[in-house]
């Protein structure tokens, strides 16, 4: 007994520094402040329904989008006479973006574009300069977006056309955007988005640079369902509106859209209601001329889809 005793304390001694060794190193890890967490997919695609959001491609990631807009369902346009805008087509764009980092993505996308102006190509960057934290260090994402798109369509011989180029600078238009952002809770997630748009060319007695501001928002409904919203308002000079809308009859309404956003696993699917005729900032910001309270709104959808280059992510 007297044997096992002085073990004991034989062993205790000799386990006693140790013990005071490896506590610093614990208390150390308890005291660290918590690691920044930053908040993830405060939106499920790189696009709402007409408006950018804050999200981009992760690196050797590819995003693969098609948007489509069909023709009025309603109103003078619309009916059963076309199918309430399912036998024509406003618009449809093809887009790939890459991710060069998991903060910057570029793009290349087509799209038919509305109205005279048409066959469109268009180069984008997106980068994300900041990203909301968990502990509210940073209570907002901001992401920034640029784009230039040039036009195909041939040149009018009409100098008063919307298309009358000369040069092949008249046929770019730019786009600067900034995204903020934020997520309140699974839920639940708004964006502000102020934009700057430049013409080169534009009708005469129109403007080259104009300002629009976007909002936009996503509610959760189930686990893979959700409703989507978005609300864009121009700025345009008062005296060149009216000039344009009484010298050519087209009136300039703000934007709107909602819909339904679904989550199928690798696909992100959008069904969506807007009354804008294009899906291009270019053009939708600065050229919808179709009202909600005329019926000309239109049914339209996009489909996403991510695929992966990282070897190592798909191991």
């Amino acid at each position: 007994m007297k044997y096992h005793l002085k073990s004991l304390l034989y062993l205790f001694i000799l386990c006693s520094p140790m013990a005071a060794s490896a506590q610093d190193p614990l208390e150390n890890f308890l005291q660290m402040p918590a690691e920044k967490k930053n908040v993830k997919a405060t939106f499920k695609a790189t696009k709402l329904i007409n408006i950018q959001t804050n999200e981009t491609i992760y690196k050797n990631e590819m995003d693969f989008r098609v948007d489509h807009r069909f023709g009025d369902i309603a109103g003078n346009g619309g009916g059963i006479k076309n199918f309430f805008g399912l036998d024509q087509s406003t618009d449809i764009r093809i887009g790939f973006d890459y991710g060069i980092s998991d903060r910057l993505s570029i793009g290349l996308a087509r799209a038919k574009g509305a109205g005279i102006v048409t066959q469109l190509y268009e180069g984008n960057i997106k980068y994300r300069l900041l990203e909301q934290t968990a502990e509210e260090k940073t209570p907002v994402s901001v992401t920034l977006f640029g784009s230039t798109t040039i036009a195909a369509v041939k040149a009018s011989t009409d100098p008063t056309a919307v298309n009358a180029y000369s040069e092949f600078q008249d046929r770019l238009v730019y786009v600067v955007q900034g995204v903020i952002a934020r997520k309140f809770s699974t839920d639940f997630s708004v964006l502000v988005m102020p934009s700057y748009i430049h013409r080169n060319f534009t009708v005469f007695g129109d403007q080259n640079d104009l300002f629009a501001v976007s909002v936009g928002g996503r509610i959760k409904i189930t686990k893979r369902m959700a409703f989507v919203a978005d609300y864009t308002i121009p700025f345009r000079d008062k005296d060149k509106k009216a000039y344009l809308e009484s010298t050519y009859g087209n009136q300039f309404y703000n934007t709107l859209g909602a819909g339904l956003e679904f989550e199928t696993g690798g696909h992100i699917f959008h069904l969506n209601f807007t009354n804008a005729t294009a899906i291009q900032e270019s053009q939708f910001i600065t050229d919808t001329n179709t009202s909600w309270l005329k019926g000309q709104y239109r049914w339209g959808f996009s489909i996403a889809r991510r695929f992966s280059f990282d070897k190592k992510k798909a191991k």
